[in-house]
């Protein structure tokens, strides 16, 4: 039975692919045949560059410029939250699986550069069957060295692995495809593979890269920027074991003493081959002086091309359009040039930064005493946070990532204080349909460049999206090592990620619930808006569980301006109704409904993710 839809029939028009040298002369039909292909070491290349389209842009590159995976998190509240915007649909709990915004949504077919947002089902089994009809043909095809069939081979192998991982974060269960599906195969006895899995065959490829003579470790010229490494084969090992041992995808077994062990090894060959946490900021004249200054020069700076980088810490990163655009992202449309708060971050984010002494603020256990969120369960442990100066004596990486009354910020040159109290110049505003401001007391500032603004209303400042960094590995194999008992490997690695930004060890003697609660607060201020949270959320859950717990009632902080100028700090909630998308079934995007409604026709096994 021939069937055509993404996943077995992704047909490959080689007059789509692209090259910089423009090097495919088509037949009249508009196709090669692959002898034609690989018979020509110009276009064996440009086969392979075709492997590295549709790479996911991140940040502020989703439908209607808005930063959908943070927004749907407790890390964010879009100031889009009515209307037919993307997020507002789901906020609403009208997504469904034959329409869901973050898997369907573009962004205009008038704005090419941007054509390959969301669509993830289609692009990705696109890229999966290229990589394969790579492979299958490589072997034997021309080229210019043995060195170059290496490598080429080995570049094919991590990306295969790469979109495959992706497929896992966003669907969960997927078939492992080895080889390319000819058009007649019989797809009857296609299934589901576990997650575990398809983590094993994601290693087998990452594997078959990492042990390739000539993939470098480490690009060293701007020319191959993008191009894969052997870090990066390894950062998806590290990532895809994690996701195999966690709830939502473990199918009740324990696989944490693998990931554990495999994090490991990932850590110690990424160290050994010359990448290390980026602690020292460079350019204190733009990001100043603070202790987490450094942090916030890594993500808004380029990782440099050299044997000897100054940014050790960047394993993959993004040059294009790919994370921010200033105009809405920041400030809200209260200054010259701006247009929109979009997403802005929640006091839950606040609440997770601890303060210097190291004690969290609030129970990690149970943060909050009702499920509106509006009593807080502060830490008995904790003396030093002030409810009436909740700024004060923070982790300096809140400063860093997010902007609360009484912050200094820069704008067009001026030296400005955030004001979001009534009255103020950013102040907080609840109006469905109004985006110009705040929805949470608090803006964004991780992904700004300090000083940034200024320019036409559409310039843009893009700094890298880092897919991988050496420090979100690190947190990977805290995780698995606390998850699976080795105490001190937790807090150690966990200790490496706190002492960057000045920040006290672990206590000692932690038991092995408060380590594993105390690695996932650290992910989510370390990892904060670069979208690991929104799939923490959902990986920690059981496949019955859901998110209502964390993401139903989320809420902001108002700050009351008295009579001597000091402030009083209100919790509210920003909704009065309950936020959808929490449910069960918004664990994992929704198969297209064609697709499913296809591969169970020849399966006669229902592929659709549960609750769709």
């Amino acid at each position: 039975m021939k069937l055509k839809y993404w996943l077995l029939s992704s047909v490959i028009v080689l007059s789509g692919l692209t090259s910089c040298s423009d090097v495919l002369d088509v037949a009249p039909d508009g196709t090669l045949t692959m002898e034609e292909v690989f018979s020509d070491p110009d276009k064996v290349g440009a086969f392979l560059n075709s492997c590295y389209a549709n790479l996911p842009r991140k940040g502020y590159f989703y439908w209607g410029w808005e930063t959908i995976p943070t927004a749907l998190s407790d890390d964010g509240w879009t100031s889009w939250d009515s209307g037919d915007a993307a997020v507002a649909s789901i906020y609403a709990g009208n997504e469904s699986a034959s329409y869901h915004p973050l898997r369907d949504a573009w962004l205009g077919d008038d704005q090419v550069w941007l054509w390959n947002t969301n669509n993830y089902w289609g692009r990705y089994w696109t890229q999966i069957r290229l990589c394969s009809q790579f492979l299958e043909h490589i072997d034997n095809a021309a080229v210019r060295s043995e060195v170059e069939r290496d490598r080429f081979r080995a570049e094919a192998h991590v990306l295969r692995a790469y979109f495959y991982s992706e497929l896992v974060k966003w669907f969960g269960k997927l078939p492992i495809l080895r080889e390319s599906v000819s058009f007649d195969a019989d797809f009857s006895t296609l299934t589901r593979e576990s997650v575990y899995n398809v983590a094993k065959f994601i290693e087998e490829d990452c594997d078959a890269a990492i042990y390739s003579e000539h993939l470098p470790w480490r690009l060293t010229s701007s020319s191959e920027a993008l191009r894969a490494t052997k870090a990066l084969a390894w950062a998806i090992k590290s990532k895809m074991l994690l996701f195999a041992a966690s709830p939502l995808f473990n199918g009740g077994e324990n696989y944490w003493e693998e990931a554990y062990q495999q994090n490991r090894q990932a850590v110690n060959q990424l160290k050994e081959n010359g990448y290390e946490l980026f602690k020292v900021c460079t350019d204190p004249n733009t990001f100043g002086t603070g202790k987490a200054a450094a942090l916030r020069q890594l993500i808004n700076l380029q990782a440099d091309y050299s044997a000897e980088p100054r940014d050790k810490e960047t394993i993959w990163q993004n040059n294009g359009y790919t994370c921010f655009v200033w105009h809405i992202g920041y400030i809200g449309s209260g200054l010259d040039q701006t247009y929109s708060a979009g997403t802005c971050p929640t006091q839950e984010l606040a609440d997770a930064f601890n303060t210097i002494d190291g004690e969290p603020i609030l129970s990690l256990e149970k943060p909050y005493l009702d499920e509106k969120h509006l009593q807080p369960n502060f830490n008995s442990n904790n003396s030093m946070y002030d409810e009436n100066n909740p700024y004060e004596n923070r982790d300096p990486r809140m400063v860093e990532t997010m902007l609360y009354n009484g912050a200094d910020y820069t704008y067009q040159g001026i030296p400005r204080k955030v004001e979001t109290f009534e009255g103020g110049a950013n102040a907080i505003d609840l109006t469905p349909g109004v985006d110009d401001y705040t929805r949470t007391g608090y803006y964004h500032c991780k992904f700004v460049q300090p000083g940034a603004g200024g320019g036409s209303q559409y310039n843009v400042q893009t700094p890298p999206w880092k897919y991988f960094r050496l420090a979100e590995i690190i947190l990977n194999y805290a995780e698995a090592a606390a998850e699976a008992g080795h105490l001190t490997d937790a807090k150690d690695a966990v200790d490496e990620i706190r002492a960057r930004v000045g920040m006290p060890e672990l206590p000692d003697n932690l038991s092995q619930e408060e380590m594993i609660l105390r690695v996932r607060n650290e992910r989510q201020v370390e990892l904060a808006w670069e979208e690991c949270r929104y799939f923490d959320l959902r990986r920690w859950q059981k496949p019955d569980g859901d998110l209502k717990a964390t993401c139903r009632w989320l809420t902001g902080m108002r700050p009351i301006r008295k009579p001597d100028g000091t402030f009083e700090y209100r919790r509210y909630n920003i909704w009065t109704k309950e936020r959808g998308g929490c449910d069960m079934r918004d664990l994992l995007l929704p198969l297209p409904v064609e697709e499913a409604a296809r591969l169970e026709a020849v399966t006669g096994v229902n592929w659709q993710n549960p609750g769709w």
